[in-house]
């Protein structure tokens, strides 16, 4: 493992913002596209979001933990938190699912990450909390040019 970083805060929606920068500094030493970096915040603010708003129904009780990892040119990233859970990951998991359909939400997102990651897993035990977890490699302007 080349470096990695956790951040733990309070589920506060301002706090989203938080996490995607802390995410943003800390892949900046693998000098990724803008297009990337763009992708990986969206990734990173979907996944947080879905736990402030989901998991813990933006109580600001709860806490959302953020780790990440870099090996090489490939960032893992985990975003847990231990709230509510997710009763079915795979419909959870289906375009424009939400279960706040009275905010006018869109869905939760997944499909979005799912599309701007490599790898994309949930786990999520109802009434105990929900771990997303994505991958990407990362191909900087170094290695596009060579």
């Amino acid at each position: 493992m080349d470096n990695q970083m956790t951040l733990t805060f309070l589920a506060l929606s301002e706090n989203e913002a938080l996490a995607r920068v802390a995410v943003t500094g800390f892949i900046a030493q693998l000098d990724p596209t803008i297009d990337e970096l763009s992708e990986f915040k969206t990734v990173v603010s979907e996944a947080v979001s879905n736990a402030i708003i989901h998991g813990y129904e933006e109580n600001g009780k709860g806490v959302v933990t953020v780790h990440a990892k870099r090996e090489d040119d490939i960032v893992t990233v985990s975003v847990m938190d231990k709230g509510v859970g997710i009763e079915d990951v795979s419909q959870a998991m289906e375009p424009l699912f939400t279960t706040k359909s009275a905010m006018e939400r869109s869905g939760m997102g997944f499909t979005i990450m799912d599309s701007f990651s490599d790898q994309l897993t949930v786990m999520s035990k109802w009434q105990e909390g929900t771990t997303v977890t994505f991958m990407k490699k990362f191909y900087t302007v170094r290695t596009a040019v060579m």
